[in-house]
């Protein structure tokens, strides 16, 4: 059996990611109405990744090292890939998961000023150095990415009692390095990564996604 697509996308919080990979997979069905995408996140996806999410992004704790912090999101990212990941793509399916390295790249290796060696080194050694096929980079302007998070982390806490805020009270600086980290992977590996920036509208970024995957598709089912 073929191996499965991988398709990642990633960005700041308040990119629009979680919009984008629902609209994403209603187009995946469309186009595979045999066999839904497998759909999953990070921090999280898995029973032991939701109870790492609970911990890293609750605000109470701010008493987490960055290498603490790394080593979690790391945790949790070998689990989602022994449960949900690798078993998906050994299957033959298109997995969409919601980060991956990047992220942890961007914001512990830039915003928390580890460096990208350890983090690229900690995912050969953990994550066997498993590679999305596809990157969507979401880079909308910074001040609208943190505008957009901090409202919905706002009303997230407000109707469902969750505390998932503890990335946004982090200064400017911080995401401005995490922006710029993302933008340095974008450059570094253009033939994994589309990067789609500016302050596009949802149909302008969803149209960029699906003829990026559409074109990945090809090339997969080719072989190249």
């Amino acid at each position: 059996m073929p191996r499965g697509l991988f398709i990642t996308l990633e960005g700041l919080d308040g990119s629009g990611k979680t919009t984008q990979i629902r609209r994403l997979a209603a187009w995946l069905k469309k186009r595979f109405p045999a066999e839904e995408p497998i759909l999953t996140r990070q921090p999280g996806g898995t029973e032991t990744g939701d109870r790492i999410r609970a911990l890293v992004l609750d605000s109470r704790s701010s008493h987490l090292a960055p290498m603490t912090e790394m080593a979690l999101m790391f945790a949790d990212r070998a689990q989602a890939i022994a449960e949900v990941i690798q078993p998906g793509l050994d299957q033959g399916r298109i997995v969409v998961c919601d980060r991956f390295t990047d992220s942890t790249e961007a914001y512990q290796g830039g915003g928390r000023r580890l460096g990208s060696q350890p983090v690229l080194e900690l995912h050969r050694l953990l994550c066997g150095n498993l590679q999305p096929d596809l990157t969507l980079l979401l880079l909308p302007s910074l001040e609208v990415s943190l505008e957009r998070a901090r409202r919905r982390n706002q009303r997230t806490a407000e109707q469902q009692g969750a505390d998932e805020a503890r990335f946004e009270q982090e200064q400017d600086a911080f995401y401005r390095r995490v922006w710029e980290k993302y933008r340095e992977i974008a450059a570094r590996e253009p033939r994994r990564v589309v990067l789609i920036e500016g302050d596009l509208n949802l149909d302008q970024v969803h149209q960029r996604i699906v003829e990026a995957v559409a074109a990945r598709l090809i090339s997969h089912t080719n072989g190249d």
